[in-house]
């Protein structure tokens, strides 16, 4: 087996797919619920997602290899040094924002506690979330509401005129169920590491058929909760057309099944492409095009 790039390790190893569509999302929902965009809040968000990634390769060893993700080996032998290094800065981080933005502690507080929860065995028995079946995933999904919503909301709670409590409520359920979609995909790419390690993941517990069934039943539920919304005048168009991209992961995801089963490519592939829709939404705002405000 050749060796992989050094691209390509640390691409692997930090996950920038990840922290672009995390990052991205912070803007776009901040932008549609308050007008104007959270650059700091996103910033954080950047930050925060890359640092949760970054230290959950020091305990993913034994499922990362049975999967062969590339920078496994690089992040096993380095592994003292990304774990201090990344808590250091966290920790730096959390008492500057906490002087310069001390609504957002609150929040950060409780994402990167969950995120500790979910990579190191800090809960009753030495398990991590990520061995719970069904928890594993709604803890992720969380982590993307938290950094999504909760931030962008918290440096700017003031809404738009056309935007209600309820529209956050439903326009988040969306994004939830939605998102629950994108972690069992990835949980399909990681059904033998998992497998092997006895996590309990939807392919694992219910095989890559019920996983499949499971992922088509959220991406239609998202459909009609933020599509729903819109119709009853609660969503605005410009959140409810987001509604489109449940669609378009439906058709992605079922060519990869074809193709003979989704793989790490197919994964960052589907992320970069969440991504670059959020980024042309942006772009069509900006232009001021047919739909756009």
């Amino acid at each position: 087996m050749s060796r992989p790039s050094t691209l390509r390790v640390l691409s692997s190893i930090t996950r920038p797919h990840i922290v672009a569509i995390g990052t991205l999302a912070c803007l776009t929902f901040g932008h549609i619920f308050s007008g104007g965009y959270p650059w700091l809040a996103a910033g954080l968000c950047a930050l925060d997602w890359f640092l949760v990634n970054l230290l959950n390769r020091v305990v993913d060893f034994g499922e990362d290899r049975v999967n062969a993700v590339a920078g496994t080996d690089q992040a096993f032998k380095h592994r003292k040094l990304i774990a201090r290094g990344g808590l250091t800065v966290l920790v730096i981080s959390l008492v500057i924002q906490g002087v310069l933005a001390p609504a957002l502690l609150p929040w950060r507080l409780a994402y990167h506690g969950l995120g500790l929860a979910y990579n190191w065995p800090l809960l009753p028995g030495k398990r991590r979330i990520k061995q719970l079946y069904g928890i594993k995933n709604t803890a992720s999904t969380t982590g993307f509401i938290l950094t999504c919503f909760a931030y962008p909301l918290a440096v700017n709670p003031t809404l738009l005129p056309d935007v209600t409590p309820l529209t956050v409520v439903v326009v988040a359920l969306f994004f939830f169920l939605f998102e629950i979609s994108y972690e069992i995909i990835y949980d399909l790419r990681d059904h033998a590491g998992d497998a092997a390690a006895g996590l309990p993941t939807f392919p694992v517990v219910h095989g890559v058929k019920g996983a499949t069934r499971i992922i088509d039943g959220l991406l239609l539920a998202s459909m009609l909760v933020v599509f729903g919304g819109w119709a009853a005048g609660v969503v605005p168009w410009r959140a409810a057309v987001m509604g489109t991209a449940p669609l378009m992961q439906l058709g992605l995801y079922k060519g990869m099944l074809r193709s003979g089963g989704v793989t790490s490519a197919h994964c960052t592939a589907l992320t970069w492409l969440g991504a670059t829709l959020l980024a042309t939404y942006h772009a069509w705002e900006l232009a001021g095009l047919p739909g756009a405000g």
